[in-house]
C-alpha cells in the first residue's frame, strides 16, 4: 500500500501534503529534519492519511491536494477544517 498522508506542525500548525510507503518512517524523517521543505516547521504529528494501492495513485492524489479544489476537498471532507484559518 501507498499512503497520501497529512502532518501538521505541533507549534507551528503548518500543515505538508506528501505520500510515501511507510508512514512512520516518513514522520521520523520530518521530525528529525531530513526534509528541507519541512525542517524550520518541526516538530509534526501525523493529522491523516489515506491508503491507496499504488505509488502512481498516491502520486497523483498528492499532487491534486496541493492544487487549490484539493486542498478545499482535503480540509472540508478529509480534515473537518475551514482551510482559510490554516
Amino acid at each position: 500500500m501507498w499512503f497520501v498522508y497529512v502532518l501538521r506542525g505541533i507549534s507551528s500548525g503548518f500543515r505538508y501534503v506528501g505520500s510515501t510507503n511507510n508512514v512512520e518512517r516518513r514522520l521520523k524523517e520530518h521530525n528529525d529534519g531530513e526534509s528541507q521543505s519541512t525542517k524550520a516547521y518541526r516538530p509534526f504529528e501525523l493529522e491523516s492519511y489515506v491508503a491507496v494501492r499504488s505509488e502512481e495513485r498516491a502520486r497523483a492524489l498528492e499532487k491534486y491536494f496541493k492544487t487549490g479544489s484539493g486542498k478545499a476537498v482535503l480540509y472540508k471532507r478529509i480534515l473537518n477544517s475551514n482551510y482559510d484559518k490554516c
